[in-house]
């Protein structure tokens, strides 16, 4: 898929920058992509220079946490709801082990934890299969819940923002934690009306009303003040809740008698390892999309959107930022890639460059997760999967815009 949209951003390009030169005389436009593929490409490498401090940071941050035993708490947490969801798994069977695991790591933010944890729960939830070649309910639901992206944490998003000049990156934690929640009980509403869960368990009901409540007492509390206010208490509650997380990692390390330091630098060290990693998958993404821009060929894409928005008397300040939204079901590199365009086209704080990166947080990379984790395991027939998670990223994508407008709008 992404081999696909990639050259698709150069082959488009091309024709499109070839049809302004014919018929247009526009022969320029080839001088612009050329351009472009110079300067985004030194864009690239001093984004994923700048991004060094910052993961390594946060990286071992995370690494502090997951040390510190904050995992295993998700665990316990999630257990008993998790036993509801899924009552063809086994009280004790590796299965529902695993994929406790996993939710925990998403939660928090430990993409390169739950990956392996994810893989590996559907190892299991395999064992359980009778229909090889056929996903089971267990990891239709598994897989969606993944692909609804249950993080509590975004700090790929605020690590992004920051390195854009974001005057504050976490300004938008509350509006994605508010959209990924609707994204995420959209997509499970939708699995569980499929394949017939009874959500009206008490035990179900307890977790869901609670989570509810909570969203909902800050949407209440939020929808009483004015727009500035709003801003201002949005980004004292998001900033006051995140150091209180690493405040909370590092006195759980230090109670259970661990050495925080050495603990910190031996998680920053992965992070300046994930940092230099990217850099050429930036150099491609960043490339490609700007190649795609300087053709002409986004700007026809999303006039013909403004158009039919337009059309139907609705504002179109949300279009600059749906290319984030489009591709984030399709490729996470591509994702980001559009959202950080869109921060350098308009800049970090724009209402367009928030919105994208609200977008970026509030989904997962849904073709990719379903073709890694049911290809890893051999399973052909993937049944609702595919229609559920996208109704999932459709909420998302929706929440999100709806979300910026009341935030930033």
């Amino acid at each position: 898929m992404l081999n696909i949209i990639w050259v698709s951003f150069f082959l488009v390009a091309f024709l499109v920058a070839l049809l302004k030169w014919i018929v247009w005389g526009q022969g320029d436009v080839f001088v612009s992509i050329m351009g472009a593929t110079f300067e985004m490409s030194r864009v690239a490498f001093e984004i994923a220079l700048g991004l060094v401090g910052i993961m390594s940071f946060w990286m071992g941050v995370m690494r502090i946490g997951q040390r510190a035993g904050v995992l295993d708490l998700f665990v316990r947490i999630l257990h008993p709801f998790l036993h509801k969801l899924f009552p063809e798994v086994p009280e004790r069977h590796p299965a529902f082990g695993a994929m406790v695991m996993n939710f925990s790591a998403n939660i928090l933010g430990l993409d390169n934890a739950a990956t392996p944890l994810g893989l590996k729960a559907m190892d299991e939830l395999q064992e359980l299969n009778p229909d090889k070649n056929s996903a089971t309910n267990a990891q239709i639901l598994f897989l969606v819940l993944n692909t609804s992206s249950v993080t509590l944490f975004p700090v790929t998003v605020f690590v992004y923002r920051a390195q854009q000049g974001a005057a504050d990156p976490t300004d938008v934690f509350l509006p994605i934690l508010l959209a990924t929640f609707c994204s995420t009980l959209v997509g499970l509403i939708s699995v569980a009306v499929v394949q017939r869960i009874n959500l009206k368990d008490p035990v179900l009901l307890a977790y869901l009303g609670g989570l509810v409540a909570l969203i909902g007492g800050l949407v209440l509390y939020f929808s009483q003040l004015d727009q500035a206010a709003m801003q201002v208490q949005s980004a004292r509650l998001s900033n006051f809740l995140l150091f209180a997380v690493i405040v909370a990692f590092m006195a759980s390390a230090l109670w259970k008698k661990k050495n925080v330091f050495d603990i910190f630098i031996d998680g920053a060290k992965e992070g300046f390892e994930v940092a230099i990693k990217i850099v050429p998958y930036l150099v491609a993404m960043l490339v490609g999309i700007a190649v795609f821009r300087a053709s002409g060929a986004l700007e026809m894409l999303l006039d013909g959107i403004r158009w039919l928005v337009l059309g139907i008397g609705g504002d179109t300040r949300f279009v600059d930022a749906l290319p984030t939204g489009f591709m984030k079901p399709l490729s996470g590199s591509g994702a980001r890639g559009m959202m950080i365009e869109t921060m350098q086209t308009f800049g970090a704080d724009s209402f367009a460059g928030r919105m994208a990166s609200v977008m970026q947080g509030s989904t997962e990379t849904t073709f990719y997760v379903l073709a890694l984790y049911f290809g890893a395991v051999r399973v052909r027939q993937t049944r609702h999967a595919l229609p559920c998670a996208l109704l999932a990223d459709a909420a998302g994508i929706l929440a999100a815009i709806s979300i910026s407008y009341w935030f930033f709008g």
